[in-house]
C-alpha cells in the first residue's frame, strides 16, 4: 500500500483518530496540576499524597514508553494505540471513582501505563500511514490540532474542576476514548516494522522502572522513612540503575542502545534536557499551588494563568528551530535555559494580594519565550547526534529523560524547601517554600545552559544532510504539541526514521 493523501477523507479521519488520542493525555496533564487543591481538600490528602497523584503518571510513563513504542513495531501500531486509549480510558474511570487518595495514586499509575501504549503510536500512526510527501503536512496539522487541544485544556479543565467536579476532568476521558476507537478501527490502516526484533527487554524495563520507583519513593516519603531506611532506598535504586545499564550493554534487543551514548553530543543534549525538564515539571506544579493557595485564584483562573506559554509556543517554537538552523544549536541551547531561569527568578516574587499582569504575567511569559528559544534546537540535537536508523529510539529517550526529570524534581523539592504535611492547605507555609523552590528551579535552568554551552558542539554544516532536515522539521512539530510538561517527541517510535509496512 503506497500510503494515504492528506487531504481526503480516510487522511483525516487518521489525523483525527491520532489528535483525539493524544489529546486526552495533554487535557489529563493540564487538568491535574490545577485540580490539586481541590483533590486535597476532598479526599484528605497531604502533600506527599498530591506528588504521587502527579508522578504516579510519570513513573510509569517514564518507565514503560520505550517499550510501548516497541510493542507498537512488533505487534501492529494501530493495535497498541487501541489498547492504550482503552486502557487509559478505564484508568481514567478509576480516578474519577476514587473515595482516597491511595485508590487516586492507584489509577494514576494505571493511567501511566495506557499512557506508554498510547503516545508513541500517536504520532508514529501518522508516519507510518502517510504518503511520505504528505507526512511533513500531515504532522503540522497534527500539531496544530494537538496546539488547539493545549490552548483550550487550561479553560476546559479549570472550568470542570471549579464549576463541576474534578472527578469530571478523568471522566470526560470516557466518550473521547470511545470516538477515539471507533475512528480508529474503522479508518486507521495497521502498520508493524517487519525488523522489529520478536524478544523484549523486559528485564531492562522492570530495572527502569524499580529504579525509578525506588528512587522517586525515597524522596516523596523521605520525612516519613527516616533518613537511615531513605538512605538505603535511594542505594537500590542506584543498583537497580546499574543492573539496568549491565543489562542494556549485553542485551541482543536493549530497549536503550548503549553506544547511543558514546556521543558526547547525545549525552550533554539528554543532561540539559534532565536539568530543563526537571525545572519544567517543578515550576508548573509549585506555581499551581501557589496561585490557589496564596493569591486564593480558583481551578479556572489558575490554568489560565499559564496559558501564554502554549500561546508562545504555538507561535515562536518554529521562528527557534529557525534561529538554531542558522547558527547552530549551541547559542539557543545556552541561552534558552538561561532566559528560562530569568522567568524563574521572576516569578520567586509572586506572593498575596499581588495582581496577575504585574506579577505573574511577567514572568511566565519570559519562562514560556525560553522554551521557545531551546525547544527545537534540543530534539534537533538529539536526533542529530544519533544514527537515522535510531532516530525514533533516540527521541523516546529524550522524551523518557524529560519525564524522568519532572518527576524526581517534583518528588524531591517539597521536602527540600521544607513543606510537607498539609501546607499546601496554608498560606503562609507554602508561599515561604515556593519562593524557595522557584530559586532551586532558576539554578536547575542555568545549570541547564553551562551544560549546553561547555559541552553542545554545532555540526559541521558540510556533514548535513535532506533526510536529518526532514526527521528534524518533524520533530519539531511534535514538541509544539506535547505541552506544557514536556515538550518533546512522542516516544520511541514517534519520529521518522523506522522502517514501516502497511497492511
Amino acid at each position: 500500500m503506497a500510503g494515504i493523501e492528506l487531504g481526503t477523507p480516510a487522511g483525516r479521519l487518521v489525523i483525527a483518530a491520532a489528535v483525539l488520542g493524544s489529546g486526552m493525555a495533554l487535557l489529563d496533564g493540564t487538568v491535574v496540576n490545577v485540580a490539586l487543591v481541590r483533590i486535597g481538600a476532598e479526599l484528605d490528602a497531604s502533600l506527599a499524597d498530591l506528588q504521587w497523584i502527579t508522578n504516579g503518571y510519570l513513573l510509569a510513563l517514564a518507565s514503560l514508553i520505550l517499550l510501548g513504542g516497541s510493542l507498537g513495531d512488533r505487534f501492529g501500531r494501530r493495535k497498541v494505540f487501541v489498547i492504550g486509549v482503552v486502557w487509559f480510558a478505564l484508568a481514567s474511570l478509576a480516578c474519577g471513582l476514587s473515595q482516597s487518595a491511595g485508590q487516586l495514586i492507584a489509577a494514576r499509575l494505571l493511567q501511566g501505563v495506557g499512557g506508554a501504549l498510547l503516545t508513541p503510536g500517536s504520532l508514529s500512526i501518522i508516519q507510518s500511514v502517510f504518503r511520505p510527501e504528505d507526512r511533513a503536512k500531515a504532522i503540522g496539522a497534527w500539531s496544530g490540532l494537538g496546539g488547539i487541544a493545549a490552548a483550550t485544556g487550561p479553560f476546559v479543565g479549570g472550568w470542570l474542576v471549579e464549576y463541576a467536579s474534578w472527578r469530571w476532568a478523568f471522566l470526560l476521558n470516557l466518550p473521547l476514548a470511545a470516538v477515539t476507537v471507533w475512528i480508529a478501527r474503522t479508518a486507521v490502516p495497521e502498520t508493524r516494522d517487519p525488523s522489529a526484533p520478536r524478544q523484549f527487554d523486559v528485564a531492562g524495563a522492570v530495572l527502569a522502572s524499580l529504579a525509578l520507583a525506588l528512587l522517586t519513593y525515597a524522596l516523596i516519603q523521605l520525612e516519613a522513612l527516616g533518613a537511615a531506611t531513605a538512605t538505603t532506598l535511594v542505594l537500590l535504586a542506584v543498583a537497580a540503575a546499574v543492573g539496568f545499564a549491565v543489562v542494556e550493554i549485553r542485551s541482543r534487543h536493549p530497549m536503550v542502545q548503549p553506544s547511543l551514548f558514546a556521543s558526547r553530543q547525545f549525552t550533554a543534549a539528554n543532561l540539559m534536557t534532565m536539568l530543563v525538564y526537571a525545572a519544567l515539571g517543578a515550576v508548573f506544579f509549585f506555581l499551581t499551588l501557589q496561585l490557589q493557595t496564596v493569591l486564593g485564584y480558583g481551578p479556572l483562573l489558575a490554568g489560565l494563568a499559564t496559558l501564554p506559554v502554549t500561546v508562545l509556543m504555538l507561535f515562536l517554537a518554529a521562528q527557534g528551530g529557525e534561529i538554531a538552523t542558522r547558527i547552530g544549536p549551541r547559542v539557543p541551547m545556552a541561552v534558552g535555559p538561561l532566559v528560562c531561569a530569568a522567568g524563574a527568578a521572576l516569578l520567586t516574587g509572586v506572593g498575596a494580594g499581588d495582581s496577575y499582569w504585574t506579577a505573574v504575567l511577567p514572568g511566565i511569559s519570559v519562562f514560556g519565550l525560553g522554551l521557545c528559544i531551546l525547544v527545537a534546537p534540543l530534539t534537533a540535537t538529539v536526533l542529530a547526534a544519533a544514527p537515522d536508523r535510531w532516530a525514533g529510539i533516540a527521541s523516546g529517550v529524550n522524551n523518557a529523560v524529560a519525564r524522568a526529570g519532572s518527576l524526581l524534581a517534583v518528588a524531591a523539592l517539597p521536602a527540600a524547601v521544607g513543606l510537607s504535611g498539609a501546607d499546601y492547605q496554608s498560606a503562609v507555609a507554602f508561599d515561604t517554600g515556593y519562593g524557595r523552590a522557584m530559586w532551586v528551579c532558576a539554578a536547575l535552568l542555568t545549570g541547564g545552559g553551562v551544560v549546553s554551552w561547555l559541552l553542545i558542539r554545532n555540526p559541521n554544516r558540510t556533514d548535513e544532510t535532506q533526510p536529518r532536515t526532514d526527521v528534524t522539521e518533524l520533530d519539531k512539530q511534535a514538541q509544539r504539541h506535547t505541552a506544557p510538561v514536556g515538550w518533546s517527541c512522542a516516544g520511541s517510535e514517534g519520529c521518522p526514521g523506522q522502517p514501516a509496512e502497511t497492511e
